[in-house]
């Protein structure tokens, strides 16, 4: 097992648009980026239960192979900026991702 921060390049989160935030994991190697791929591990149901958020909540879910990437976004509960809402930019919401755990291939 391999935590995703070791294997991915770039976590980051960040607004799309003032009703969603969106997750880029992004990868310099084909090796990892399959490997995570392949895993299953990163899917809707894994990631509402990691942010503890209703599955409806996640709108949008892909591994982007040209750019060696898996991005999802999120509906906010709040529009960015309005009273009540937490991270304006939505830039604070990735390092729940660092400690998931990616189990890798044997190799040979």
């Amino acid at each position: 097992m391999r935590k995703l921060v070791e294997l991915a390049s770039t976590i980051r989160s960040k607004n799309a648009g003032p009703d969603h935030i969106t997750f880029d994991i992004l990868f310099k190697n084909a090796e990892h980026y399959e490997a995570v791929k392949n895993s299953g591990v990163l899917n809707k149901s894994f990631l509402s239960s990691l942010y503890k958020i209703p599955v409806e909540r996640i709108v949008h879910f892909v591994a982007f192979d040209p750019a060696m990437a898996i991005k999802f976004t999120i509906r906010r509960m709040r529009p960015s900026g309005s009273p009540g809402e937490h991270d304006v930019m939505g830039s604070q919401q990735y390092p729940v991702l660092f400690d998931v755990e990616i189990p890798m291939p044997k190799k040979g």
